[in-house]
């Protein structure tokens, strides 16, 4: 890759564009776009909106390109299952999760959180096995 080229990625990502259309622009793979970026650490999310625009059209969350529709079906979020967990790992503050408990172990007395599940009673397998057969937990 060339200076000129890195110049370029670096001008139109700043405008918004997604690595694909980035990489079809300057005819590079869109990994080298995308590893480029993450290395210079430009922004990994493009600068437009992303989600619906007027043309009724949904785009990827996380890269910006464009969801296809699935008629009958919850409109995607993002374009990939690779899309989703990149954008989840860097944003675990922004998802809304409504399923998560607070407990205090039954066996260590020590609190814990436990998402999906609101029965819990250990905070792991140690201090259930402890708990069931009646011994101590090593730390």
């Amino acid at each position: 890759m060339t200076a000129v080229q890195k110049e370029h990625i670096k001008n139109l990502r700043s405008q918004g564009e997604s690595y694909a259309s980035i990489a079809d622009t300057l005819g590079l793979s869109k990994n080298t776009v995308k590893s480029f970026c993450q290395r210079m650490n430009a922004p990994l999310k493009p600068a437009k909106p992303i989600s619906k625009i007027s043309d009724g059209r949904t785009y990827c969350k996380h890269c910006g390109n464009e969801v296809p529709d699935n008629p009958g079906r919850k409109p995607k979020t993002f374009c990939s299952p690779e899309c989703r967990t990149t954008w989840w790992a860097a944003n675990a503050d922004q998802i809304k999760q409504k399923a998560v408990y607070n407990f205090i172990c039954e066996h260590c007395k020590q609190p814990f959180t436990a998402y999906g599940n609101k029965t819990r009673k250990f905070c792991n397998h140690d201090c259930y096995v402890a708990s069931r057969f009646k011994k101590e937990v090593t730390p």
